[in-house]
């Protein structure tokens, strides 16, 4: 008798472990992952992918950047290098194993940059990349600015704030920013050029680039603008989904969790 209940409870205690929901966080590896907005904008835009990433236990972080509406621009480049440090290294305390750094426009532009510049990251998660420094139009459109931030910048003013012409979708504001930082992210040949920093990235990272199809300035650019340069990776991938600049993170969460669980 005392066998047999022996072997039952046995039974019932494995029946419970088999049919019990796996720990989400082991099923996702670990995955930390950070998401920072567009320029001028707000976390916001992360909303429900955040809700969705963490009940399947990812690890997620979506901070205000140097880039947001209150902020814009209150580091250089490399100062929000920095600061992305000081995430990831949040990520890790909170128990992550792999990390993913992504972004959405000027996010994504910041998310490569990262990429190129630190070894170690698992995936680099570009949602509707945007920022092109290094095309005429765009700097055209700015009436090429960061020549005037440059020649401050080698006068020894770089630490002096001025107001410098901006853009966002083709809208042309003014923005107010120490000379030395406007000209790191907005230098034709600097540090957020996307082609470039595609190219520097760490052999060991997997690259997601997402575009909306409407997003036509940036749709239009396709694989060969940018992500034909990283290094080949087994799980890079390049996705066009429905929408316009802003939709990708909401038409695209589909196809982001399922790279991320690949990962």
């Amino acid at each position: 008798m005392f066998k047999f209940l022996k072997h039952t409870i046995a039974a019932l205690v494995l029946a419970v472990l088999v049919c019990a929901p796996q720990n989400t966080v082991s099923a996702n590896n670990g995955v930390g992952v950070l998401l920072m907005h567009g320029k001028g904008a707000t976390a916001v835009i992360f909303d429900e992918l955040v809700i969705s990433l963490e009940s399947l236990g990812f690890i997620v972080l979506a901070p205000d950047m140097p880039w947001h509406e209150l902020r814009i621009w209150d580091k250089s480049f490399d100062e929000s290098m920095v600061e992305i440090d000081g995430y990831v290294a949040e990520l890790k305390r909170k128990g992550a194993k792999k990390i993913v750094v992504g972004g959405q426009s000027l996010g994504a532009s910041a998310a490569l940059g990262y990429g190129a510049r630190r070894k170690g990251i698992a995936g680099i998660l570009a949602i509707a990349p945007g920022h092109v420094p290094e095309l005429r139009g765009f700097q055209r459109r700015m009436d090429h600015d960061w020549r005037r931030a440059l020649k401050l910048v080698q006068e020894g003013r770089g630490d002096e704030t001025f107001d410098f012409k901006d853009q966002n979708q083709g809208g042309v504001t003014e923005v107010s920013a120490k000379a030395k930082d406007y000209l790191s992210w907005y230098d034709p040949s600097g540090p957020a050029v996307m082609p470039s920093n595609a190219m520097m990235l760490h052999p060991g990272t997997a690259l997601m680039w997402i575009i909306g199809k409407q997003d036509l300035r940036n749709f239009r650019r396709g694989k060969s603008y940018a992500f034909d340069e990283a290094p080949s990776h087994p799980k890079s991938i390049y996705v066009e989904v429905d929408g316009g600049h802003t939709d990708a993170v909401r038409t695209g969460e589909d196809e982001i969790i399922k790279w991320l669980k690949g990962l």
